[in-house]
């Protein structure tokens, strides 16, 4: 039996946010057409520019989810905020563009990293973090958390991550449930 492509859009603030999502649900067993949109390069603040991006995507997911197997991906920082605070941001801004907020049979999924991305991938490589220090960057070198990601695609699955991971990190861990119908027969 062949297993159905699927097509996923990646929306996210840079490079390392994409690199992560793409090893995370590559070892998920996600094949098909990838489709990142990324932030450009000093056009805005990434966080701005998925909010402004999400309605657009979400239209288009709709669209498109009866014809063809497509989920979306959105992958944004909390910066200084909560994790409940960005997600009704994303909410307010599908109610500002009339429509509807997410529905639980979408395969639309939000991982919210808190501070950042780079928060996550130093704690799945075996520092003590916290959710509110800003960890170094792996400019020119996002490929680095392969290992790690893969390794946490598998914990998620398992829902065997451990109990002292990052509060945002457990709760990208739930929204993997989103996207699972997509491969799963």
């Amino acid at each position: 039996m062949s297993q159905r492509k699927v097509q996923i859009v990646i929306l996210c603030e840079d490079r390392q946010q994409e690199v992560f999502a793409r090893y995370f649900l590559k070892k998920r067993g996600f094949t098909g057409l990838f489709r990142a949109k990324i932030c450009p390069k000093g056009s805005q603040s990434g966080e701005q520019y998925v909010r402004s991006q999400y309605p657009v995507e979400v239209k288009a997911y709709r669209q498109k989810k009866n014809r063809v197997s497509i989920g979306l991906v959105v992958l944004i920082d909390a910066d200084t905020g909560t994790l409940e605070a960005r997600l009704n941001q994303l909410a307010s801004v599908l109610d500002e563009n009339d429509l509807e907020n997410r529905r639980s049979n979408e395969a639309i999924a939000i991982f919210v990293a808190k501070r950042n991305i780079e928060t996550w991938i130093h704690y799945l490589q075996g520092e003590t973090v916290n959710e509110e220090t800003v960890y170094a960057k792996f400019e020119n070198n996002e490929a680095v958390c392969k290992t790690a990601v893969e390794d946490l695609a598998d914990r998620c699955y398992s829902q065997s991550l451990p109990e002292d991971a990052p509060r945002s990190l457990q709760a990208a861990c739930e929204e993997l449930q989103r996207l699972l119908p997509l491969v799963e027969p």
